[in-house]
């Protein structure tokens, strides 16, 4: 099971951070990653961390700004979010899947939290 957490309002420019625990089962061995879905939009990929972490990703519009990671022992992944704009609000999803390729390139990960809201405002 994932739970994500951190979200909340904050005004441009300011800064957040996600973080997503797992428990019931290690996810040690799984690539984990951030989506998010916006009012009236579809769910997007955000960034991905790979099992080790020695791999990362982000979507070119947060490149830059957010910066994942995650540490083993308390088997959880963090999404950073500096100079968060408007456009960054949505819902935050964290998801896990034993394949990197399918955390980073598809919206079907094997395994979901639930959403933590994330409000930027102007």
């Amino acid at each position: 099971q994932l739970q994500a957490s951190g979200g909340g309002l904050v005004q441009a420019g300011g800064s957040l951070r996600l973080s997503c625990a797992a428990s019931g089962r290690t996810f040690s061995s799984y690539a984990m990653g951030w989506f998010r879905q916006a009012p009236g939009k579809e769910r997007e990929f955000v960034s991905a961390v790979t099992s080790s972490g020695g791999t990362t990703d982000y979507a070119d519009s947060v490149k830059g700004r957010f910066t994942i990671s995650r540490d083993g022992a308390k088997n959880t992944v963090y999404l950073q979010m500096n100079d968060l704009k408007p456009e960054d609000t949505a819902v935050y999803y964290c998801a896990a899947d034993r394949r990197y390729i399918v955390v980073v390139t598809t919206t079907q990960p094997a395994h979901w939290g639930q959403g933590t809201l994330v409000t930027v405002s102007s």
